[in-house]
């Protein structure tokens, strides 16, 4: 059974972080260890919630308490997404030291939430660059939204070709497989979004029609499919097509519901057959 340790911020209400991983994980038949970086009422989005955050050592602790059992080495991956604080991502990559100790064919998959191009920065000063200088040269698996990857290649991309060239340089800075989410470029269409993965094998792509409005979550939700659907060993155009079909066909849902909150368990049957379905395509 694959197993995946997934250290993110928790939220009563809603879905983001590990609560918009863990149970479609599970749903896929994922045995999945959250370790919890805040326990929040809601998402920060909100403007006001209530909750502590967990400090750097007490995630520490309870990894180490898992390491304690003698079951670390059990866990095919690491997950992380958005780190709150430099310490936090200490702990994380340190974290992830421990797991290649414990199984040295285990990958590490970074989400690296900093912000959008909607928003612009949504971290704490200093996380960029902790993103940047080191987490990239650490990650396997290293999954940016649009404004993200600008910011990790330090300029802008215009182009699927920028897209791709930018992905290749993150690459010969560390991981070995980098998706690019929510690609909208002003040479494509405005009515669709893009997902673009890339490896040393070349660059593929999936296109789904835009849905309006703001999900808030969708790239914790990407991310850990994505992550997924490599452990199972599919090739990565395989999982890029599945992971696309997955979020499209739950946001769908989501909106022909009209909420903002990912509908995950109304909708939780396409996690494990999507409704809608799409091809990716070879593009480098």
């Amino acid at each position: 059974m694959t197993t995946i340790m997934s250290i993110q911020s928790h939220v009563a209400y809603g879905y983001v972080g590990n609560s918009a991983a863990v149970f479609p994980l599970q749903r896929l038949g994922v045995e999945v260890w959250p370790v919890l970086t805040v326990n929040f009422s809601n998402h920060t989005g909100y403007g006001a919630w209530r909750g502590p955050l967990i400090e750097a050592e007490q995630v520490s602790e309870v990894v180490q308490g898992i390491r304690d059992r003698g079951v670390l080495g059990r866990a095919d991956a690491l997950l992380s997404g958005f780190q709150g604080s430099a310490d936090m991502g200490q702990v994380i990559l340190s974290a992830a030291v421990a797991l290649r100790e414990e199984n040295p064919g285990a990958l590490y998959c970074c989400d690296p939430v900093m912000g959008d191009v909607d928003t612009g920065f949504y971290c704490l000063p200093g996380i960029p660059e902790f993103m940047r200088d080191e987490v990239v040269p650490r990650a396997d698996v290293l999954t940016p939204n649009l404004f993200e990857l600008e910011f990790l290649v330090g300029r802008e991309v215009h182009t699927i070709c920028d897209v791709m060239e930018a992905a290749q340089q993150l690459r010969r800075q560390g991981p070995k497989t980098v998706l690019v989410t929510s690609v909208r470029l002003p040479d494509g269409r405005d009515d669709a979004m893009r997902m673009i993965a890339v490896t040393e094998e070349g660059a593929w792509q999936v296109e789904t029609p835009r849905i309006d409005g703001y999900f808030t979550g969708t790239g914790d939700f990407t991310s850990a499919l994505f992550l997924a659907k490599i452990l199972e060993g599919l090739p990565v155009g395989v999982a890029l097509e599945q992971t696309a079909s997955v979020v499209y066909s739950v946001l769908r849902a989501t909106a022909d519901l009209g909420r903002s909150e990912l509908a995950l368990v109304q909708a939780q049957d396409h996690v494990v057959a999507p409704g809608w379905s799409f091809r990716a395509t070879k593009i480098g």
